[in-house]
Order: C-alpha cells, then structure tokens, then sequence
C-alpha cells in the first residue's frame, strides 16, 4: 500500500478530531474485549508540561496546506508513580489509534516516535505502556521498537490478559 505524508500536530485531548478518534477506539476496544477502556482520562492530563496530544493528518493531494484527515493519534502524560526499568521521571503511552483504513503506512511508528521525543524534550527517561493480548499488532509494534515487558501496573495490571511494556528515551538534543 503506498504511503501517504502524515502531519503530526499537538492539540488538546478535547479537540474534536481527538473526541471521533478516542470514540472509534473505544469502539475497537469493544469488539476486541467486550468493553470499552475505562482508564480515566482528561484534558488537564495533556496540557503542556504535564503531558502531550498528537493528531496525525494524512495528506493526500500531496499538499500539506490543508490539515488532511485526521488518521492516527496518541498522547503521554507523566507518571512519576510508576517505576519501570530504573525510571526516575516516567511518562506513560495512551489512546495510540490509527483508523483502518489507514493502517499499513507507518502511521503508527510515525506517531510513537513524535510521542517520544516530545515525553524526552520534557525531560521524561521512559515510557511505559499497558496493552492486551487482543491487540497482537501493538504488542508486535511495541516489541519492534525496542520496548520490553515489564511488571504489570496501573488499572488493568491484576487482569490477565494485561501486557506492560517500557522503553528508555533518548535525552533531548
């Protein structure tokens, strides 16, 4: 499948292409778990500082004048309570989604990698990660990536099928 440019862009978690995107994953979280994720999120964890929230724009007409489609997003917030892999200023991977129709292009990639340099230019050291095994293509992506299992933790780390995962970022330059 070719690949389309994707333009990557900070915005707010409340931002409506952020509110169709989370609602189309959670529906994806429906179809593979029965329920949809019920880690409570919320704008203030996003705000600058704190956290960050990207939306992926694939441009098409290969212009990068118009915002594009909203395809892919996802975000980190801090997690100084959580320990993982010697962290001493930990951030944690959420609502990394890419829409179907869009999957295949290295989207993905694109946006945890925006998504860590931007936890590493705010002086964040890892980044941790919970998943499920109903989700084989993120396990398989985050293990592409140079992430490695750790102890469970956070909402779902008594559930079974919960999978953790952390990676150490490269400092700022």
């Amino acid at each position: 499948m070719p690949r389309s440019p994707l333009v990557i862009r900070r915005t707010t978690y409340d931002h409506p292409d952020v509110a169709r995107l989370v609602a189309e994953v959670q529906e994806e979280y429906r179809r593979r778990y029965g329920s949809p994720d019920a880690v409570p999120l919320d704008e203030a964890m996003f705000t600058e500082g704190l956290g960050g929230f990207f939306v992926g724009y694939e441009v098409t007409d290969g212009s990068a004048d118009g915002p594009g489609e909203a395809v892919a997003m996802g975000g980190w917030r801090t997690r100084d309570d959580v320990s993982r892999l010697d962290s001493r200023r930990a951030a944690e991977l959420k609502r990394m989604y890419v829409v179907p129709g869009a999957r295949g292009r290295g989207h993905a990639r694109a946006v945890l990698a925006h998504v860590e340099a931007d936890a590493a230019a705010h002086d964040r050291d890892v980044l941790v990660l919970e998943t499920g095994t109903a989700q084989p293509e993120a396990i398989t992506l985050y293990l592409a990536c140079g992430y490695e299992p750790v102890v469970p933790y956070g909402y779902y780390a008594d559930e079974p099928d919960c999978r953790c995962y952390a990676r150490r970022l490269l400092p700022a330059t």
